[in-house]
Parts: C-alpha cells; sequence; structure tokens
C-alpha cells in the first residue's frame, strides 16, 4: 500500500495510550469445532488465517512516526510482517469454563500492542468445556472502529461450514519501502502550512453549531446530559494496567417485544439494562447516588462523512442513567427522552466536528497531556467527566463459521478510560444480544456481580411492562442442573492478573 497519513481521530487513540490506559479493542468468540468436515486442526486454521490476511490491509501495515512528532503517523507495509507475530495458540486450564475464558481475555487485554509491528493479536484458546475452542482477538482502536471491527468478520468467517473456492483476488500491490525522515518531515511542514486557515473555519463552524446546540436544549424535550456533571463512584478512579472481564447474555426478541410496546429503541432497552444492573450494584455497595449516572455513547457517523479518510467514523453522545428511579418503566422512559434530546444535539452540532479537531491536534502536546494526566492520577481529583462507556453494536444474525467451526456466541470487549473505569460493550448475534463487560481490576472488584444483574435487568422490564419472555437459551453448556441464563451467570464472571498468558 501506498504510504498513508493517519486521520486525526485515528491518531488520538494512539496519543491518549499510556502504559495503564490501553487505547485497543478486543472479542471473546467461541466456537462448536464438531462442526469442522474432516476434525479441527490448529494447523489448518492457521492456514486459512495466514491465506485470509492479504484481502484485508490492516492486517499488514505498521505504523511509523513522524520525527519529532511534527505530525499524525503514517501507516506502512510491514516488510518484515510475521503471522507468527500476531497469531498465538493457548490452552485454559481445567474445567475450562467460562470463568476460565474471561480470566484468560482479561489477561490478554491488560498489555499494551507492540507499535513496531501491525497492531493486531489473536489467540486461539483450547480446551474450553465440551471441547469448544476460543478466539480472543485484540485490534488498536487506531486501526478500527465498532462498524469497521465487524466488516473484518466477512473476511475471518464464513456463512457455511465449507465455503465454495474464493474467487482468484488481484494480488495487492505490496510496497516494502518505508518513507524517509525527510519525506516525513516535508509531508507534515506541508500540512502544517494551511492549518492556520483550516482551524479559523473551524472555530467559526464550532460557534455556530454550539449555538445550535443551545437553541436544541432550549426547544427539546428531552435533555442530553452534561460532561463533568457525572456523581462519582468506585467506578471511577484513575487506572492501572490489570484488567477484569465478565460476560453476560438476554434475548434480543424480549429487548424488541419491549421497544414495540413502550415505543422506544432497542438501545434505549439496552442502557435500562445497564441501568438497573448498575443500580443492583451501587446499591450493594451502598453508594447509590440521587442523581443519574453519565454514560458516553460511542454513535457511528459513517454515512455522514464517508468521503472523510481513516478508520475510525464515529462520535459521542452522553446519556444519562437514572439509576435512582425505582421503577424500572419510569427509567426506560427517562433515557428514552433523553437519547432523543442526546440525538439532536448531537445532530446540530454536526458529524465532522470530533473529526476536524482532531485533525489538528498537536501530537506532543496531546500525547504529553495523556501522560500528565494518567501520571498524577488527576481523574481522581476533579468530578468525573462520566460514569462508564456503552458501546452498542449490531451483528449477523446468522451463523458464522471459523475454519468450519460455527460461532456459538461472541462477546466484545472495549478500553477502560482514566475516571472511567468500566466499559461495557454489546453485539448482536443470532438472536442473543452478547455483552462484554471491561474494567479496571481496583476500581470494579465485583464486575462479574454487574455481568450477573443485567438479565435480570431484562426480566424486571418485562415484568413491569406486562410482557412474557420468549423461551431463551444461550448457545453455550453452561452447566448441568441449571437454567441457561442463571447458570451463565454464574459461570461468566472473571479477573485476571497481568502476567503473560501460559501458552500450549
Amino acid at each position: 500500500m501506498t504510504p498513508e497519513r493517519l486521520s486525526g481521530l485515528d491518531s488520538s487513540f494512539l496519543y491518549m495510550e499510556t502504559p495503564t490506559m490501553h487505547m485497543h479493542v478486543a472479542m471473546a468468540a467461541v466456537f462448536d469445532p464438531s462442526t469442522v468436515p474432516g476434525g479441527y486442526s490448529f494447523r489448518l486454521i492457521r492456514q486459512m488465517i495466514a491465506e485470509r490476511i492479504p484481502l484485508a490491509p490492516v492486517f499488514q501495515r505498521r505504523l511509523v512516526e513522524v520525527p519529532m512528532r511534527l505530525g499524525h503517523p503514517v501507516w506502512v507495509d510491514d516488510p518484515e510482517f510475521d503471522i507468527d507475530n500476531h497469531l498465538r495458540r493457548a490452552a485454559l486450564p481445567s474445567p475450562g469454563g467460562m470463568r476460565e475464558l474471561g480470566d484468560f481475555a482479561a489477561d490478554v487485554i491488560s498489555r499494551q500492542l507492540r507499535r513496531d509491528r501491525p497492531l493486531w493479536e489473536m489467540w486461539l484458546v483450547e480446551g474450553l468445556e465440551d471441547g469448544k475452542i476460543a478466539l480472543i482477538t485484540k485490534m488498536h482502536h487506531s486501526t478500527i472502529d465498532g462498524v469497521s471491527g465487524a466488516e473484518l468478520l466477512g473476511v475471518l468467517f464464513d456463512l457455511v461450514p465449507v465455503p465454495p473456492p474464493a474467487e482468484t483476488v488481484p494480488e495487492r500491490q505490496f510496497d516494502s519501502r518505508i518513507p524517509s525522515r525527510v519525506e516525513l518531515v516535508s509531508q507534515a511542514l506541508m500540512t502544517s502550512v494551511v492549518r492556520p486557515v483550516d482551524i479559523g473555519r473551524m472555530v467559526w463552524r464550532t460557534g455556530q453549531a454550539i449555538a445550535g446546540v443551545r437553541k436544541v436544549r432550549q426547544t427539546a424535550s428531552g435533555k442530553a446530559a452534561l460532561p463533568l456533571s457525572a456523581p462519582r463512584t468506585s467506578i471511577n478512579a484513575a487506572v492501572y494496567a490489570r484488567r477484569r472481564t465478565a460476560f453476560a447474555a438476554a434475548s434480543l426478541a424480549d429487548a424488541k417485544a419491549l421497544k414495540n410496546k413502550m415505543g422506544t429503541t432497542v438501545n434505549d432497552v439496552v442502557l435500562a439494562m445497564c441501568t438497573g444492573a448498575l443500580r443492583t450494584y451501587l446499591l450493594a455497595g451502598d453508594e447509590l447516588p440521587d442523581i443519574p449516572l453519565v454514560s458516553v455513547v460511542p454513535v457511528s457517523v459513517t454515512p455522514d462523512v464517508a468521503e472523510l479518510k481513516g478508520s475510525n467514523k464515529v462520535s459521542s453522545m452522553f446519556v444519562q442513567l437514572p439509576c435512582q428511579l425505582d421503577d424500572p418503566i419510569e427509567r426506560l422512559m427517562a433515557i428514552h427522552e433523553g437519547t432523543k434530546g442526546a440525538k439532536e444535539e448531537h445532530h446540530a452540532l454536526g458529524a465532522t466536528t470530533l473529526q476536524n479537531w482532531a485533525e489538528h491536534a498537536t501530537p506532543n502536546l496531546f500525547a504529553a497531556a495523556a501522560r500528565l494526566y494518567t501520571g498524577m492520577k488527576l481523574a481522581n481529583r476533579h468530578r468525573p467527566v462520566a460514569n462508564l462507556v456503552i458501546s452498542n453494536v449490531p451483528g449477523p444474525d446468522f451463523p458464522l463459521y471459523m475454519g468450519g467451526s460455527q460461532m456459538m456466541g461472541m462477546f466484545p470487549l472495549g478500553p477502560v478510560m482514566d475516571g472511567m473505569g468500566l466499559n461495557v460493550t454489546i453485539m448482536s448475534y443470532m438472536g442473543v444480544l452478547y455483552w462484554g463487560l471491561a474494567s479496571d481490576a481496583r476500581a470494579v472488584p465485583r464486575l462479574w456481580d454487574i455481568a450477573a444483574a443485567i438479565p435480570h435487568a431484562l426480566t424486571e422490564l418485562m415484568d413491569a411492562a406486562g410482557l412474557e419472555s420468549e423461551p431463551f437459551d444461550v448457545p453455550i453448556h453452561l452447566g448441568p442442573g441449571m437454567p441457561p441464563t442463571a447458570n451463565w451467570i454464574r459461570t461468566a464472571g472473571s479477573s485476571s492478573d497481568a502476567s503473560e498468558p501460559a501458552t500450549a
């Protein structure tokens, strides 16, 4: 590929990263290898992945920094690419349940990706109970957002156990030349020439957008939450390197039935489920605030900024989570009104505002500020910007296969931010909402309790709305003698030390 400069937003995820705040996204997916024609083989899986990597340039490109950080880094083809630096094999200890898989996933996401090679890792994990296998993927946020990450599934996974022979794809031109320091500096200086003019335009446009937001706040029926209006809880602390993970699952059909009955959206229901689970968690810790929590909710703006370069095309809304309200339906409707207001304000601000300002961020200043903020634990000294991040990404409603193994479920895991020690990411697949919870291990020691409360929060909403739940089963063995959801809860919580996983 021709060297390509990162967009400002993509670069910001690099500048924000510190030894304790890791800016990668991950996924833990469980597969049933009994569907593999001829039987499962790590060698065949490795061969399949190696053959498909060239179909997505993201897997073979690495960063080159501009000297003195005079500009954003550039992507180049890695002339020393070696799949064995990225694809690894591991085995879980007995009994190989979801708790053990969560321990392993937490361990993997507790360490930064190396910057001297393409920014991704995959771990093929064996030893799960009932002969299942798992794939843990980790990619830096500078390379993908939620939508583009979901699209990568189409490269690695198939729609049938034995796919037809692939059509001949023109061989991608691989450019092994690394730009010289002079080239990198020259390009950065040329870009900086027009920066004052662009910044002047952005200031004018942003001023107009802010005026539009103020007008919306005066007339909208619902109100978006404001940054720095969140109450402080134990979740909100400066983060350390060690992570904790937990998994949960809930019925997508029930969520849709509830949104149809109440006139909301599925995303509103998801936020209400999270609100109910957090209420249970905070009540148990005797720290329920008397004002709403605030969540950052990433929003894809891909259709609105299709012409912009870069892997990340996202913005964010701030949404109130009224944990202080007793009635679950009242909480749902308050969230519905709040998200309406947040969407109106987001529309008034404009889809490109965040991208445009990020484009002209000064790399050295941005990176130095991030290091200072995390190094001095400043997140402990001011009111939280928000309490947590909640991201909901639609996934496929048809089965996927990896090397013939059918995917049984997948749990996305997002980055944990300073001052927001909890990230909740949801992806739907085959009628199930799969929840991946990642947290700072110190800030949220009872992460498993939040995961346990998520399906119960949906049951509470359904009962309050007078709806009957449809039959629901998680298609993974959860152990004998327990209802599917309850058994899932008992086996899904996890924690981990940040030590190196033992490879097989």
